[in-house]
This record gives C-alpha cells, sequence and structure tokens, in this order.
C-alpha cells in the first residue's frame, strides 16, 4: 500500500463518505432490499476494522487496498471459523463496492476482481443409519395395522415411499395414482422441469400404499395422497406427518423428508450400487451432484475400518 500526506482522520473520513455513497447507490440505483443493504454495511464495516488493523497505525484509503489484502481477510475469516458461504458473500460485498469505486473513477482498478470466491462447502446430508431406517418403518407400519384409519395407512406409505424410491417432498406431492404400478413394482415420477423418470418400488413399499389406497376409497382427485378433505394432501402436511414420526429417531438431529431421500441414496451406496444407477433414480442431472453421498459412505468405510482392522485404529 501506498501512503498520502491526508492529515490523520481525514482519510477515515472520506472512507465512510465512499461506504455511505455505494450504500445509496445499492439502494436507489440497484433497487436492493434494506436487508442486503444492511448486510453490505455489516461486511464493509468488518472489513475496513480489518484493513485497519492490516495496516497499524498507518492512515489508509480505499484506493491504497490491494488483493493480498482481501486474501489476508478471508482467510482471517476462515480462522474464526466461518464457513464458506458466509466467506463468499463478504467477498461479494466488497467486490461490487469496488465495483462502484472504479465506475465513479475514485480507485484504477477493483483488487477485488482477481480474488477467488472460496468453494462452496459440501456438507454431508443427514441420513438414517439402516438399524433406525428399519426400526422406523416396522414400527410405523405395526401402528397403521393397529390403528386401521386412512391417517395412520397414510404416514405409513408415505414413509415407505420415500425411503423406497427416495423421493423429492415435490415429487411426492405431485403423484398420482395412476403413476403407482404395485404389481410392476414400480412408479413414475415426475422430477425438475418436467422429467419422468420410472424407479423401482419395494415390496413394502408397494404393500404399504395397497393398505392406504384400499382404505382410502374412491375419490375424484387424481392425487395418491389426499387430506381428509379429500384434496391433494400439501407439501407442509407431508413435511409434518413424515417429520413427526421421524423426531422418534432422530436422536437430536433434525430430519425432514429429504433426509429419507439421502438415507435411500446412502444405504444403496453403502450395499454395492454403482454411481450411474443410483443418479437414475434418484434423477440427478449430473454425476457431480450424486457424488457427494460416496463421501458419506467412504467416511463409514473408514469408521469400519478402524474398528475391525488389526492396525486400523494407530
Amino acid at each position: 500500500m501506498t501512503g498520502t500526506s491526508a492529515p490523520a482522520g481525514a482519510r477515515a473520513r472520506a472512507r465512510r463518505a465512499w461506504v455511505e455513497d455505494f450504500l445509496r447507490y445499492a439502494r436507489a440505483e440497484r433497487s436492493l432490499s434494506p436487508n442486503t443493504v444492511s448486510a453490505y454495511r455489516r461486511d464493509l464495516d468488518q472489513f475496513e476494522a480489518f484493513v485497519s488493523g492490516y495496516e497499524g497505525t498507518r492512515d489508509w484509503g480505499w484506493a491504497d487496498v490491494h488483493r493480498v489484502s482481501i486474501r489476508s481477510f478471508m482467510g482471517d475469516l476462515e480462522l474464526r471459523g466461518l464457513k464458506r458461504s458466509s466467506i463468499a458473500r463478504k467477498l461479494a460485498a466488497v467486490r461490487a463496492f469496488f465495483a462502484f469505486l472504479r465506475r465513479t473513477d475514485r480507485v484504477e482498478a477493483s483488487p477485488a476482481r482477481l480474488v477467488r470466491t472460496p468453494r462452496r462447502d459440501r456438507t454431508l446430508p443427514s441420513f438414517l443409519s439402516e438399524e433406525d431406517a428399519r426400526e422406523l418403518l416396522d414400527s410405523a407400519g405395526e401402528a397403521a395395522r393397529r390403528d386401521g384409519s386412512a391417517v395412520a395407512l397414510r404416514r405409513w406409505a408415505l414413509l415407505e415411499l420415500l425411503y423406497s424410491c427416495g423421493l423429492r417432498l415435490a415429487e411426492v406431492h405431485g403423484l398420482d395414482v395412476t403413476a403407482v404400478d404395485s404389481r410392476a413394482g414400480q412408479i413414475r415420477a415426475l422430477g425438475k422441469g418436467e422429467k419422468e423418470r420410472i424407479v423401482p418400488l419395494g415390496r413394502r413399499a408397494s404393500e404399504a400404499l395397497d393398505a392406504y389406497f384400499g382404505k382410502r376409497g374412491e375419490s375424484t382427485s387424481r392425487a395418491a395422497f389426499l387430506s381428509v378433505r379429500g384434496t391433494r394432501l400439501s407439501r407442509r402436511q407431508i413435511q409434518r406427518d413424515v417429520t413427526a414420526q421421524l423426531a422418534r429417531v432422530a436422536d437430536g438431529d433434525r430430519l425432514t423428508t429429504h433426509s429419507l431421500r439421502h438415507s435411500f441414496a446412502t444405504h444403496l451406496l453403502d450395499r454395492g450400487a454403482d454411481l450411474v444407477s443410483v443418479k437414475e433414480m434418484l434423477g440427478h442431472a449430473s454425476l457431480s451432484t450424486t457424488r457427494i453421498y460416496t463421501h458419506t459412505s467412504v467416511d463409514r468405510l473408514k469408521r469400519v475400518h478402524s474398528r475391525a482392522h488389526p492396525r486400523g485404529g494407530e
């Protein structure tokens, strides 16, 4: 960074004035939401405080900042335990600010332009162990048979379908009765982009769906799952039905309908299913999306190796 002969404090006031100019521009010209503008302010305040500490007692202006300072800021955020997504958001605020300074001829070039955005964290999805999945589904089936009501049978059928087929919430919500073929052991799922795919339907799931369809009786609705009023079951109610059952085996985790989709994929891979087949069943557009489940499976294999191998725990 280069020094200047401006009086101490004058450059600090100039820094704040330029930030306020940018925030006014974000509100008025870019029509950004108040929340976004507030986030920009917090992020730029944090960046300014870091650079001031980085510079020590030396006075500085925004035109003095270079990319090493920005990279150091990002490194400091990582050391403090911030997620990569949060660091990327703060970098976006710094980039937008310097782009504004460049357009208004206050700096010659943006030092943030060549700073790479950190790759997003690939967090492992939550899923049930095979033992927990078995306990959940067996107990739901026993409870449904004892109760015998359409609502209890519906809960059981939802759980079995989600685990057997790995469907998304939206796919379950949009499922029609005519898309379920219990005899052939398959369903037609309508995924993202209205793409249809055939997914195998397990024997237990077929049994649960047949029991529910037999109890709910005739309906003018094409929907596979109905509310007590006879209309298509809402996404919120599907989620509520499923999460209430999952809470019994959650052990502190917040499991959702998507957790059963994750369990479906993880258990298939754990038992030797190939990645391409799992990709097709999940309805993923590319293998890169499906590969996150291989990380989960490798972690499990490492734990098995550590426990079972004579020198694995060393």
